[in-house]
């Protein structure tokens, strides 16, 4: 592993096995949001249905529920190995769906079918790509490191989603998925090119322990461990009242308020993954210099005021410009989040807490289902409007809870 000084904004590339991480995750979350986008907005024209939209969005993440046995086998088999499998089953199940849309048999049931199987494994990538990481980085580079990991994100909100919007506009759906298929295969010929590093115990271990004990020990460990549990209570909050506005019903923003069709869609997503990519870089930059907890609660605070006021805007003009301002929170928020997650982790550890943390994205899907009867009833800016007070409640409430364990300068949460 390579002494890169932590000042340089690039070290992490210095070590072999992050260059081929970081280009991997790149291809692989460009197919995600190319794939996000087109069924989307498929979706929403075939059915003309904004609770299909929200079924669809909720269907993405209904594996959140098996995130920390995900976690238990990373832990176990090693994490690039994991991933490796994991993204297998994403090019083929983008394989399958190019065949249906070539042959012309593609319907609003068989997405969500194949969406669904999608989603019991794509929550839980972004979880073991932090874990990958941090087994392959020194500490010291570990928030310089997961802040540039995060610009593979952010910059495929941007490049994907104006590709895929212009691809689809222009080809239709199966020449958009002959790219996402390839995409997918390239981020699993590049991740099987990164290091595989077991843990200790899982190397050691001639018996393997059982997997639910395994599991119970993780939860134990979370709820035995202040910060970790704060934590994960505000990634549940962002989840259930930030992420829905965010990402899933921006479809629903852009055909029913703002009148736009997919190439404007592409530009509101655009817009956010550009702020987010601000975030990043500034994260990276500043690297050791920060206090994850502080900025972690200061930036969710500020993420909701601002979805707050976006959710009475009715003119992309508005709009868009505060997106990029949310989307650059966002990402500040998430990405100390994270941090905090693994550096307070012990290492053996790390897999099955991040797998729990990604069980917290549940609160994805149980908000986009509320948020498809709320709007029909009351209207998007009222169902936004009662997201956003409810989220700033209780990050003010998380902050209050734990602020000996957030807030302090001294805390584990704020050590640089």
């Amino acid at each position: 592993m390579s002494a890169a000084p932590v000042s340089s904004v690039l070290a992490p590339f210095r070590v072999r096995s992050f260059r081929f991480q970081w280009t991997a995750d790149l291809t692989t979350s460009w197919a995600f949001e190319m794939e996000a986008l087109v069924l989307g907005w498929y979706i929403l024209v075939e059915t003309g249905s904004v609770e299909m939209l929200a079924l669809f969005g909720a269907l993405q993440f209904m594996g959140t529920l098996v995130s920390p046995l995900f976690g238990v086998a990373g832990d176990r088999v090693g994490h690039r190995n994991l991933l490796c499998g994991m993204r297998t089953l994403y090019a083929v199940l983008a394989a399958t769906l190019m065949a249906l849309a070539f042959a012309g048999l593609l319907t609003p049931v068989s997405v969500l079918v194949i969406v669904g199987l999608f989603g019991l494994v794509r929550p839980s990538d972004m979880a073991i790509r932090y874990a990958l990481v941090a087994e392959n980085l020194t500490p010291a580079l570990l928030i310089g490191g997961m802040g540039i990991l995060r610009t593979t994100v952010d910059t495929a909100r941007i490049a994907g989603a104006l590709l895929g919007a212009g691809l689809f506009a222009a080809l239709g759906m199966g020449p958009v998925y002959v790219v996402i298929a390839l995409l997918y295969a390239t981020g699993v010929l590049l991740t099987r090119q990164v290091a595989n590093t077991r843990s200790a115990a899982a190397a050691g271990s001639v018996v393997p322990p059982s997997s639910w004990r395994d599991l119970r020990e993780g939860l134990a460990y979370v709820w035995r461990t202040p910060q970790l549990l704060a934590t994960m209570g505000l990634a549940f909050l962002v989840n259930l009242t930030a992420f829905p506005l965010m990402n899933s019903l921006q479809p629903y923003v852009a055909k029913e308020i703002y009148h736009t069709d997919q190439t404007g869609l592409g530009y509101m997503v655009a817009g956010t993954a550009f702020g987010a990519l601000l975030g990043s870089i500034v994260v990276s930059r500043l690297g050791g210099r920060t206090r994850p907890g502080r900025v972690m609660l200061v930036a969710c605070a500020a993420w909701y005021a601002l979805l707050l006021l976006y959710s009475h805007l009715t003119q992309p003009a508005t709009g868009i410009p505060v997106l990029v301002l949310a989307g650059f929170v966002q990402s500040l928020s998430q990405v100390t989040m994270a941090t905090l997650l693994l550096r307070n982790a012990a290492p053996q550890f790390r897999g099955r807490v991040m797998g729990i943390r990604m069980l917290a994205i549940y609160g994805l899907p149980i908000g986009l289902l509320l948020s498809g009867p709320l709007i029909g009833r009351f209207g998007y800016p009222a169902m936004a409007t009662l997201y956003c007070i409810v989220g700033l409640a209780f990050t003010l409430f998380i902050a209050l809870r734990w602020r000996v364990h957030l807030w302090r300068r001294e805390a584990p949460a704020n050590l640089r």
